[in-house]
C-alpha cells in the first residue's frame, strides 16, 4: 500500500479511532526531531541516529512509524518490503557550530582547515555525517577531515560535544543549533555547499497499530504539523533550502 494513498484515507481512520481509541503509535525518529515531533502529536517516541533506528527495524523492533533524516534509509526498508513507500515531510540545512565563547576564533567554514583545530562530526553512516562530507566535497574542504577528533552516532551528540567545549567546531543541522543558543553559535555554510537534506517518513510494515501510525503521518504532513516544523526552523518539504 502506497503511503501517499494511505495518508489521504487517514481522515477516515482517525474518525474510526475516535470511536474506538487505539494505543499511541511507537515512532522511531531521527534525533534532530526530538524537540519538534512531540509538539505535533503524542506518541511513544524513540529518538536516535536514523541509521541505528533503521537497523533496529530490520531486526524486528516494534516500531509503527519511521521518520528519517534522509530518504535513503526508509527507501531501503521499502525496497525490502519492511515499510510503506516513504514521502518527504520536511527539509533542513547544515551549519557549523562553535562554543559561544569561540576560543579558536572560527568565523567561517573555511577556517576549519587550520592545523590543530578539534572538529567534531557525525559518523558517515549517520545522515548528518554523510551530509557533512558532502559539504566538504562541494566546498573543496576535504582537508577539514584531518582535524576531526571525534565521530558521533547522532547529531545531538555533536551538539553536546561543542556545547561542553570538547571541540572547537562541529557540523549539525540548523535546527539543532537553535536548541542551544546559550551554548553554541552557528556559522552559516555557503548555499553552494549545502546538500539536499530531505527527511522521509513511512509506516512500518510489521506495525500492529496501523490506524494510529497512519493518523500520525497524516498529522505530520498536515497544515498544523508543517507549521510547527517551520516554526522550529525546518524548511518546507517542497523546497531545497
Amino acid at each position: 500500500m502506497r503511503l501517499a494513498a494511505a495518508v489521504l484515507a487517514a481522515g477516515l481512520f482517525v474518525s474510526v479511532a475516535a470511536a474506538r481509541p487505539e494505543a499511541r503509535p511507537t515512532v522511531y525518529a531521527a534525533s534532530s526531531l526530538t524537540n519538534v515531533f512531540p509538539k505535533i502529536a503524542p506518541a511513544k517516541y524513540s529518538f536516535a541516529g536514523s541509521d541505528a533506528l533503521a537497523a533496529q527495524i530490520r531486526q524486528g523492533a516494534p516500531a509503527d512509524v519511521f521518520a528519517s533524516a534522509n530518504m535513503t534509509l526508509p527507501q531501503g526498508l521499502h525496497d525490502d518490503q519492511l515499510c510503506s513507500k516513504p514521502v518527504v515531510f520536511t527539509r533542513n540545512a547544515l551549519v557549523v557550530i562553535v562554543p559561544t565563547s569561540n576560543p579558536a576564533g572560527i568565523h567561517s567554514v573555511y577556517d576549519l582547515t587550520r592545523q590543530g583545530l578539534k572538529v567534531v562530526v557525525a559518523a558517515p553512516s549517520v545522515p548528518v555525517g554523510h551530509y557533512t562530507r558532502k559539504v566538504l566535497v562541494k566546498l573543496h574542504l576535504r582537508a577539514v577531515l584531518d582535524n576531526v577528533v571525534s565521530e558521533e552516532t547522532d547529531v545531538r551528540e555533536v551538539l553536546a560535544k561543542i556545547a561542553l567545549g570538547e571541540g572547537d567546531a562541529g557540523f549539525v543541522y540548523r535546527t539543532d543549533a537553535r536548541t542551544a543558543p546559550d551554548k553554541v553559535k552557528p556559522i552559516e555554510i555557503p548555499a553552494r555547499g549545502q546538500p539536499d537534506v530531505r527527511y522521509g517518513i513511512c509506516v512500518v510494515a510489521a506495525s500492529s497499530h496501523k490506524t494510529a501510525a497512519l493518523a500520525f503521518v497524516s498529522k505530520v504532513l498536515g497544515p498544523r504539523g508543517q507549521r510547527i516544523l517551520r516554526h522550529n526552523g525546518f524548511l518546507p518539504r517542497t523546497s531545497k533550502r
